[in-house]
């Protein structure tokens, strides 16, 4: 498989461990366009790669992934059509996740924030450094927690937790994560290789068609759940795009100052 192509997916090959890391460093692997539109491709690639029985994703530098990338976000505020685009897109990048049969683990080295806390959790290990956060804050942008966060955190860790955290945005330290069913494990930040390349070896050296359809089967229902709710969460979404408030929070952000909704 040529993996050439990724401009921000830097594609790193051990036996038959593939790893996919979210290679924007410098904006906390923050994602624009060109990522969001090879996140929704790579997990086709991946499932037609012979050479790869496991796949571990992660991010570079010091984080997992920030979210959404602001300018992203402004671009969209001038022109509407691109969050049309991104939100086929978006059922894309957590679909073609869920219904690749390799087992994913994720390599949280940093926080995983917003679209960064789904693609962790769409992943079917997490494996943190005990200094990472996580957490969907949509809301502190103006937006509807549609790309995700609404199907998995319910599943998760319960309505009544994952709708305290969706609706407030508060990030979760590794450890609280661990402890209330998130994510599978924290571990110290100089460990995290040695813990995720013993999972993935432990995989690789398992009964492969037995590990990848024990996957498919348990994702059959979350796939049916996210089926009934992703459409209307993700036009939900699309509408408080369109919303002063949301305006309100990227130019906030860009103009580094409190944001000032008004519930408009």
């Amino acid at each position: 498989m040529d993996y050439s192509s990724y401009q921000h997916l830097l594609i790193e090959r051990r036996d038959k461990v593939l790893r996919v890391t979210l290679n924007r460093p410098d904006v906390l692997n923050a994602v624009n366009a060109r990522l969001h539109y090879e996140l929704s491709h790579i997990w086709d690639d991946v499932m037609y790669d012979d050479e790869v029985d496991v796949v571990v994703l992660t991010g570079a530098g010091r984080a997992f992934s920030a979210g959404g990338d602001f300018p992203w976000l402004l671009e969209g505020l001038k022109d509407r059509s691109v969050g049309k685009l991104s939100s086929y897109e978006a059922k894309r990048v957590v679909f073609n996740l869920l219904e690749c049969e390799k087992p994913v683990i994720c390599r949280m080295n940093g926080d995983a924030i917003g679209l960064g806390a789904t693609l962790a959790l769409c992943c079917d290990m997490v494996i943190a450094a005990d200094t990472a956060r996580i957490g969907d804050p949509h809301v502190r942008a103006g937006l509807v927690a549609g790309d995700g966060g609404a199907v998995l955190w319910p599943q998760l860790i319960g309505y009544v937790r994952a709708k305290y955290y969706l609706m407030t945005g508060d990030l979760i330290e590794a450890a609280d994560a661990v402890s209330m069913g998130l994510i599978n494990r924290a571990v110290p930040a100089d460990g995290l290789d040695a813990a995720v390349d013993t999972l993935a070896d432990k995989l690789v050296n398992g009964a492969t068609k037995a590990i990848r359809w024990t996957k498919v089967s348990a994702n059959i229902a979350l796939k049916q759940l996210a089926h009934g709710v992703f459409d209307a969460g993700m036009a939900y979404e699309l509408m408080t795009q369109v919303a002063d408030d949301h305006a309100e929070a990227v130019h906030s952000f860009v103009e580094k100052r409190k944001a000032r909704f008004t519930g408009s």
